[in-house]
C-alpha cells in the first residue's frame, strides 16, 4: 500500500456541536507523506474516542481499550512491527494485530499516556493509526485504489514496451542482430525500467525498508532485493556490456514479475476487502452526521457522535437510524436484517421503537433519540465483531511463527542458489537466486486460515449470526453432539392457549373476555398468553372490573360492580377441581359463585425446530434436551421435535454436572442457550450458541449468537464451520505443495522471475479465491 496518506488535523474539543460535511471526516484536503510531526491529537478527543474506546477500572485503575485500523500493512510481517513498535512503551498493557482485516487491539492506561503518542510512535515506523470508520470510509478506499491502478498500469505499459524490444532477442539465432542494435535494445529498456523501479515498486522497498530499519525480514524483503539484484545486473550489463555480467540482461523479467507481483497484490486487496469487507459494511453503517431538530423547529446537520438522549432527528428514506429511539411520525418501514437476520422489512408505527442500524425505507420521519453509541444494540453488536476480526485464530498464530523463519531461510537459499550456479554459469545465477527469492514468499500460508474464517464470519453476519471467537469454527467443526436448553431455545419464550373447557351455560367467547379483562394487568406468561388470545378473539365486550389485584403464586383477582369477587388462577385459588393426570399448565376461571371455566396452555415450539433436530441427525450428531423443568414438560417438547435424549429436572449445577460427563465420554458438545440464563453451561460447553435476539450481547458467555431465534441456524453455523474447516486445510496443503513443487524448480534453474512473480501471485489469490467461496449462503 502506498504510504502516502494525509495529515490528520488537530480538532480541539468541543462543547457545542458543529455541523461536519460528509467529505471532510478526519482527512481533510491535504494529501502528504506521513512524518513524525503529524498531529494525533484528534485521537485524544473524547467525544471522537467514544466510537473506538472503551474505558473500565479494573483492579484499582483506569484502562482502555482500543480497536483502530492500521494504514500502511501489507503482510503478517508488517503486524509483528507495529506489535513491537507498542509493546513496551509505558502506559502499553497489550498490542495485538490482525493482519488479515489490518485491526489494532490496544489496551493500555490513560492514566500514563495518550493515543496521540502512541500513534506518533507507530507513525515512526511508516504506518498509521485511525479509526475503522474513517480509514474505511469511500474516499479513501477510492484513493488507496487509484494509486495501486496507477503503478499497475505504469509497470504493464513498461511491461509491454521492454517485451517489445526483448523480443528479438528470443527468435533470432546469436549474432544475428548488430551489436550496435543489441545495444540500442537494452539502453532502451532500461530507460523504460526506471519508472518500474523508482516508482511501481515502490511500495515493495518502503515495507522492505521499514522491516530492516527494525531489525526484521518481512515478506516484501526476499521481493525487493529480487528487483534490486536484478535492475542493478541488468544496469552493469547495459553499461559495460565486455564485463562479467554483459552477457545478458534481465529487463524484461524485472517488469514481469513487477507487473504480476502488483497485479496480485491488487487483486488480492479487493478480494480481502470482500472477506473482511463483509464485517466492515456491517460495522460501519452508521451514517458519519445526521439532521438535528434545532429549538425552533429547523434542522443543523451535526455528527454522529454528538447525539445525546433526548434529541430529535430526522432520517431520510434510505438512511440508517444513527441510534435507538422512538418513532415520533405516523409509520415507517424498517429493514432490521442486521439484528434479526430476516430480509422481509418491517412496519413500525409511531411511539414503537426502532433501533440503531436499521434502515429508514419509508419517506423522512423523525425519531426522539432513547440511546447512543455504545448503549445501543448495534452498538453490542459491533463490539463483538471487533472482537472477532481482531482475533487470530490458532492456525493462523501458528502460520505467522512460521513465517518469520521462513523468511531467513528464503534469503539463505537465494544466497546458496546464488553461489551454487555461479560456479557452473555465472549468467544463470543471477536469474536463480532471484527466482528463488520471490516464488518463495509465504504470503499464502499466512493468508490460509484468517482469508477462510472472515469470510464465514461475514457470510454468517449477513445472515443475523455473530461470531465472538474466529477460534470457535475449529471446535464447532468437531462437534458430534448437540444439547439444547428447553424454554426459550426449542420453546417460544411465551405459552399458547390450546383448550378451553367451559360450564355448561358460559360460551367461549364469554370466558375469553372476562378471563383476559383479568390478565390483562398481568405480566405473568400465562395471563399474557389469555390476554393476547382474548384481544385476537375481541366479539364480545368485556366486562367493566375493579380492584385488579395479583396475589403471588395464586393468580389475578378483581370485583363485580356488586363487590362480588372473580379469579384467574391455580384450582385452590378458584374453587376448581385440577384435571386428573394432566401435567400441562392449566388455569381456572371462577368467581363467588363456582368455577366458570378452565384454560389449558402449551409452551409454543419454535416453528423450525424439528427441522432442525432432524438435520443434526442427518449430520451424523447426537441432540440432547437439557432441562430445568418436570419430567413430563421435557419429555413432551423432546418427542415433539424428535431430540434423541432427555435430561429433566436438572438444576444449574447439576447442568454443569451432566454436561462434563457428556465431555468425559469424548463427545464434543455444542451447547445451545437463550443466553439469559445459561452462562455457566455455555461457558462450560466446547462451543456455545445463545439464541434469541433477548440475549445481553455484551455479557453473553456464548462463541455464536444468533439473533433471529432460528434454530436452523444453529445447523447452517455447523455446516458453515465445516466448510471453513475444509477450506483452511486446502489452502493450508496448497500453500505447502506450492513451495514443495517451485522451491526445488526454482533452485534447480528451471523457473525464470517473470514466472515465479506469477506463481508467487496466483497462490495468494488462490488462497483467497478459495476462502471467497464460504461467502456464499449455506441452507
Amino acid at each position: 500500500m502506498n504510504q502516502a496518506v494525509a495529515t490528520l488535523p488537530v480538532r480541539p474539543p468541543r462543547t457545542e456541536p458543529a455541523p461536519t460535511p460528509p467529505a471532510a471526516g478526519w482527512l481533510g484536503e491535504h494529501r502528504g507523506p506521513l512524518t513524525v510531526t503529524d498531529s494525533f491529537a484528534v485521537l485524544d478527543d473524547p467525544v471522537e474516542q467514544q466510537v473506538f474506546t472503551e474505558f473500565a477500572d479494573i483492579g484499582g485503575r483506569r484502562a482502555a481499550q482500543s480497536v483502530l485500523m492500521v494504514q500502511g500493512m501489507t503482510c503478517a510481517a508488517c503486524a509483528d512491527t507495529v506489535e513491537a513498535a507498542l509493546q513496551g512503551l509505558p502506559g502499553v498493557d497489550q498490542a495485538r494485530v490482525h493482519a488479515a482485516t489490518r485491526r489494532l487491539t490496544l489496551r493500555w492506561d490513560p492514566t500514563l499516556t495518550r493515543l496521540s503518542v502512541l500513534a506518533r510512535a507507530v507513525g515512526d515506523t511508516g504506518y498509521r493509526l485511525l479509526p475503522q470508520q474513517q480509514a474505511l470510509s469511500i474516499s479513501e478506499r477510492l484513493r488507496e485504489t487509484r494509486q495501486a491502478l496507477w503503478r499497475l498500469f505504469v509497470a504493464g505499459f513498461c511491461m509491454m514496451q521492454v517485451m517489445m524490444y526483448a523480443w528479438p532477442a528470443y527468435v533470432t539465432a546469436p549474432g544475428e542482430i548488430p551489436a550496435d542494435i543489441t545495444q540500442l535494445l537494452r539502453w532502451a529498456s532500461w530507460v523504460i525500467c526506471l519508472p518500474v523501479v523508482f516508482f511501481a515498486s515502490g511500495p515493495f522497498f518502503a515495507s522492505a525498508w521499514r522491516d530492516l530499519r527494525h531489525g526484521r525480514v518481512g515478506m516484501d524483503t526476499p521481493v525487493s532485493i529480487g528487483i534490486l539484484v536484478t535492475f542493478l545486473a541488468s544496469s552493469a550489463a547495459t553499461f559495460d556490456p565486455a564485463g562479467p555480467w554483459g552477457a545478458e540482461v534481465w529487463f524484461d523479467s524485472l517488469a514481469m514479475f513487477v507487473f504480476f507481483l502488483l497485479g496480485g497484490r491488487y487483486l488480492e486487496h479487493k478480494a480481502r476487502d470482500r472477506t473482511a469487507g463483509a464485517l466492515d459494511s456491517l460495522m460501519n453503517r452508521l451514517p458519519e452526521v445526521c439532521e438535528r431538530q434545532r429549538a425552533d423547529g429547523t434542522y443543523d446537520t451535526v455528527s454522529m457522535r454528538r447525539l445525546v438522549a433526548g434529541d430529535t432527528v430526522r432520517v431520510q428514506a434510505g438512511q440508517a437510524f444513527p441510534a435507538d429511539g422512538e418513532l415520533l411520525d405516523g409509520g415507517a418501514t424498517v429493514d432490521e436484517a442486521l439484528l434479526t437476520g430476516e430480509s422481509d422489512p418491517v412496519t413500525r408505527e409511531r411511539g414503537q421503537g426502532v433501533v440503531a442500524g436499521s434502515f429508514n425505507l419509508g419517506g423522512p420521519v423523525r425519531v426522539r433519540v432513547l440511546r447512543v453509541g455504545s448503549d445501543t444494540r448495534f452498538g453490542q453488536i459491533v463490539k463483538l465483531m471487533e472482537q472477532a476480526s481482531t482475533e487470530k485464530p490458532r492456525l493462523a498464530v501458528l502460520a505467522d511463527r512460521i513465517a518469520g523463519p521462513f523468511l531467513v531461510l528464503v534469503l539463505l537459499a537465494a544466497a546458496f542458489a546464488g553461489f551454487y550456479w555461479w560456479q557452473i554459469d555465472h549468467t544463470q545465477a543471477l536469474a536463480v537466486a532471484v527466482a528463488v527469492l520471490i516464488v518463495t514468499c509465504p504470503c499464502a500460508l499466512s493468508l490460509a486460515t484468517p482469508a477462510a474464517m472472515l469470510s464465514s464470519a461475514g457470510a454468517l453476519a449477513r445472515r443475523g449470526v455473530l461470531v465472538r471467537r474466529l477460534q470457535a469454527f475449529e471446535s464447532l467443526a468437531g462437534v458430534d453432539a448437540v444439547v439444547f436448553d428447553k424454554t426459550g431455545t426449542l420453546t417460544l419464550d411465551r405459552m399458547e392457549l390450546v383448550e378451553v373447557v367451559t360450564r355448561p351455560g358460559v360460551g367461549r367467547e364469554q370466558a375469553l373476555a372476562l378471563a383476559g379483562a383479568l390478565a390483562e394487568g398481568s405480566l405473568h406468561p400465562v395471563s399474557r398468553a389469555i390476554a393476547r388470545e382474548a384481544r385476537a378473539a375481541a366479539g364480545t365486550p368485556r366486562p367493566a372490573l375493579t380492584g385488579h389485584a395479583e396475589v403471588p403464586g395464586q393468580g389475578m383477582q378483581a370485583q363485580w360492580p356488586d363487590g362480588s369477587w372473580v379469579r384467574l388462577g391455580s384450582a385452590d385459588f378458584c374453587g376448581a377441581t385440577p384435571p386428573a393426570g394432566d401435567t400441562s399448565p392449566v388455569v381456572h376461571l371462577g368467581h363467588a359463585q363456582g368455577w366458570l371455566a378452565s384454560f389449558r396452555l402449551r409452551e409454543g415450539l419454535r416453528a423450525d425446530a424439528a427441522e432442525a433436530v432432524s438435520a443434526l441427525r442427518a449430520l451424523g450428531v447426537q441432540t440432547w434436551l437439557l432441562s430445568g423443568d418436570h419430567e413430563a414438560a421435557a419429555a413432551a417438547v423432546a418427542q415433539a421435535v424428535g431430540v434423541d435424549h432427555v435430561i429433566a429436572g436438572a438444576s444449574p449445577e447439576r447442568k454443569l454436572e451432566e454436561l462434563a460427563a457428556l465431555q468425559a465420554r469424548g463427545l464434543k458438545v455444542a451447547m445451545v442457550g437463550d443466553g439469559l440464563n445459561d452462562g455457566p453451561v455455555l461457558a462450560r460447553a466446547d462451543t456455545s450458541f445463545a439464541l434469541g435476539h433477548a440475549a445481553p450481547l455484551a455479557q453473553a458467555q456464548s462463541d455464536f449468537i444468533v439473533q433471529g431465534g432460528q434454530v436452523m441456524d444453529v445447523v447452517r453455523t455447523l455446516r458453515q464451520a465445516r466448510a471453513t474447516l475444509r477450506t483452511v486445510r486446502q489452502n493450508l496443503a496448497w500453500a505447502v505443495a506450492y513451495n514443495a513443487v517451485s522451491v526445488p524448480l526454482a533452485l534447480a534453474g528451471f523457473m525464470p522471475p517473470w514466472l515465479a512473480g506469477l506463481g508467487m501471485a496466483a497462490s495468494s489469490l488462490l488462497v483467497i479465491g478459495n476462502a471467497l467461496r464460504l461467502t456464499r449462503a449455506r441452507d
